[in-house]
Parts: structure tokens; C-alpha cells; sequence
């Protein structure tokens, strides 16, 4: 597809982008979450940038696993499904994953999860990789799922 046959307009494509966001979504929330929870949890005296950076690395790793066992089900031998995961939405997770946590501190002051940040992380988490995504699927075909 060439540039100037690219628009912004198919509900295919942002329906199709949106369901690979939401997985991306999922698979970042569950270490991020699972970092921030733990150290909430067990109070260990830890700099609050220093929980917000090890979110981050696992939630971003918590994505590629989540996203290879997908592909894997998808008949892709396990090498081909983790480059897959880790190259195809790379920029996604990471827009997404520091998006989440400059939320979280925004709001909180950092590496707090409550009952009320949470549904406005994961909202913020979603609509900022979800235009790339969707650029992504529609100019070159491309999609992590």
C-alpha cells in the first residue's frame, strides 16, 4: 500500500487493532500489576522509580510470553512466535508500558494500585499504542496476533 492510498477510516482495521492492543494490554498489565502489587504488598523499602523501571521490565516480559503462547497456538514454532513477539509490537509495549506507569505516578505518586487508577491505567494504556498498531496493520499488513 502507498502513502497516499493510506487512511484512517477502516473499521476492519481498528476493530482487528484493537483486539491485538487489548492482548497487549493484557499481557503488560499482568507484570506490571504483579510487580507493583508485590512490593505494595510486602513494603520493602525499594525508590519508587526503582518499582516503576522492574513494572516496566516485567510487564514487558510478561507481553512477549503472553503473545509467543499465542502464536504458538497459532501452529508457529516457538522461535518464529517469540521473534514474532518480540519484534512486531516491541513499540507497542513499550509507548504502552511507560504510558501506564507515568499515569500510575501522575495520579499516585507512583507504584500505588487502587481501586480507581487501575481502569485509568489500563484505558491510557490502551489508546496509546492503538493508532500505531492499527498504522501498522493497515500500511504493512503487520500484526502480532
Amino acid at each position: 500500500m502507498t502513502t497516499s492510498n493510506f487512511h484512517w477510516t477502516c473499521k476492519h482495521s481498528w476493530r482487528k487493532s484493537a483486539n491485538n492492543t487489548m492482548w497487549c494490554v493484557f499481557g503488560c498489565a499482568i507484570g506490571d500489576f504483579g510487580t507493583i502489587l508485590f512490593f505494595q504488598l510486602t513494603q520493602i523499602p525499594f525508590p519508587v522509580i526503582g518499582i516503576m523501571i522492574l513494572a516496566i521490565i516485567n510487564g514487558l516480559l510478561s507481553s512477549i510470553m503472553l503473545e509467543t503462547f499465542i502464536l504458538i497456538r497459532q501452529n508457529f514454532n516457538f522461535l518464529s512466535a517469540l521473534k514474532t513477539a518480540c519484534g512486531m509490537s516491541f513499540i507497542s509495549m513499550v509507548s504502552m508500558e511507560i504510558t501506564m506507569n507515568l499515569t500510575d505516578y501522575y495520579l499516585t505518586g507512583g507504584a500505588q494500585l487502587t481501586y480507581w487508577v487501575v481502569p485509568i491505567m489500563l484505558t491510557i494504556g490502551f489508546l496509546t499504542p492503538w493508532p500505531y498498531n492499527y498504522w501498522r496493520l493497515k500500511k504493512f499488513g503487520l500484526q502480532c496476533h
